[in-house]
């Protein structure tokens, strides 16, 4: 494999990312959506991974107007605010600090009147951080039922829908703290289609599942699913809300593929956009990629976002996440075919609890070096190990806490020889 190719096409795959990580940048971005400024007061509240970069572009848009208020991130996510406090709590798995930011937040919108203005600055990753049991759980029960739930390999809306049923502030419960008080919600997200009731599990959005029956998502939670947790999840649910408070999605997987492909154009390659909203497990939708990269007969880059799944199989996992899973899965299925590289990671800079990356690069000599060094690609995805194997090539892909979140960014490059 020419060197120098490959050189180009890791750096391009890298810049393909932070374009689309750019894109997403509340400090960036944040500014065209906000409402009319209140006369009055505003109380900005928020939770998730992009929620105090969000407040850091409020307070500088919004200098003159009376704000206060208080966001919850993800350890580390933590952006400069003066006049907004900034909380930090659990993710994946909530904590006390969780417990506590949450009620902080009800306690910013207790008393408001019909003159005061809520600004809910809402992305992924608000979940975990803002956590409040719903009447008659613990905090264990939540921790022990998110657990389950980062295992199960159910969908993010399923996942979303068994969160809002367990708590004390999600599925619209922070909006009607807030009233009477108008609400406006801004949101980053990370769900596919950008259903605005599945982001961070909706607090400030009526909950649509709020009815369903979530028996089989009981079932595949299984034995180890808290009893009080069980019997709230078999009983009938109900709306919190009527209706929502308005939304205003600010960054979407969507706009990130755009940036992308713009820098791809300029590369002079032929762009395809599989998707911005792709689900499924992740070694199930690595197979139908490679499958379609391995058509391609003219430089292309293929493009997708979206939220793959990994249901965990082995009693002892190795390190990983479902961008890294998929890119080797990716790499498995090429069977190292010359002139395709790609990157999968997740804009949020975290593919998993336990990386310590976004995720990885895979190349056409992938497989080769795996086993120059001794290591089987199959087995390791096998122990969902990819973010081990990937960790001993050298192809993590690292950037620390982004502070936004749009999820999964994947792009595969085909340079056919034939092509030069």
């Amino acid at each position: 494999m020419d060197k120098v190719s490959d050189t180009w096409a890791r750096g391009l795959l890298r810049e393909l990312f932070d374009a689309a990580v750019a894109a997403a940048d509340p400090r960036e971005v944040l500014d065209g959506h906000l409402p009319e400024k209140p006369k009055g007061r505003c109380v900005v509240v928020g939770a998730g991974k992009a929620s105090a970069a969000m407040a850091t572009a409020v307070e500088a848009a919004w200098p003159e107007v009376d704000l206060s208020g208080c966001v919850v991130v993800p350890y580390g996510y933590v952006s400069s605010c003066s006049k907004v406090k900034v909380l930090e709590a659990g993710h994946p798995v909530p904590d006390a600090n969780s417990v506590t930011a949450a009620r902080e937040l009800l306690a910013q919108v207790e008393g408001l009147s019909p003159d005061d203005q809520v600004l809910a600055l809402i992305s992924g990753g608000g979940s975990a951080t803002l956590c409040l049991p719903a009447e008659g759980l613990s905090l264990e029960d939540k921790q022990a039922t998110n657990r389950l739930l980062l295992r199960s390999g159910l969908d993010i809306r399923t996942m979303n829908a068994v969160r809002r049923r367990v708590s004390g502030i999600k599925g619209g419960r922070l909006a009607a703290a807030a009233a009477p008080a108008r609400v406006v919600t801004l949101a980053v997200s990370d769900i596919p289609g950008d259903d605005a009731s599945a982001i961070a599990s909706g607090p400030t959005v009526a909950d649509p599942t709020a009815q369903i029956d979530l028996t089989v998502a009981v079932r595949r939670l299984g034995k180890d699913l808290p009893s009080k947790v069980r019997e709230l999840l078999l009983k009938p649910g109900h709306a919190i809300l009527a209706e929502s408070a308005p939304v205003r999605t600010i960054a979407s997987a969507a706009g990130s593929l755009s940036a992308a492909a713009a820098r791809g154009r300029e590369a002079g390659l032929s762009i395809e956009i599989l998707g911005d909203a792709i689900e499924g497990e992740a070694r199930e939708v690595a197979q139908v990629m490679a499958a379609t990269a391995l058509k391609a007969d003219q430089p292309t880059l293929f493009l997708s976002g979206g939220e793959t799944t990994v249901t965990v199989r082995s009693e002892n996992p190795g390190q990983g996440g479902r961008n890294t899973e998929f890119a080797l899965a990716l790499a498995l299925a090429l069977r190292g075919k010359a002139g395709i590289w790609a990157i999968a990671c997740d804009t949020d800079g975290e593919d998993g609890a336990n990386l310590g990356a976004a995720g990885a690069i895979i190349t056409p000599d992938t497989l080769s070096r795996s086993e120059t060094l001794g290591l089987d690609p199959a087995a390791s995805l096998a122990r969902h190990d990819s973010g081990g194997l990937f960790s001993a090539l050298g192809d993590l892909v690292v950037t620390g806490p982004t502070c936004t979140n749009v999820n999964d960014f994947r792009a595969i490059l085909v340079l056919p020889q034939s092509a030069g």
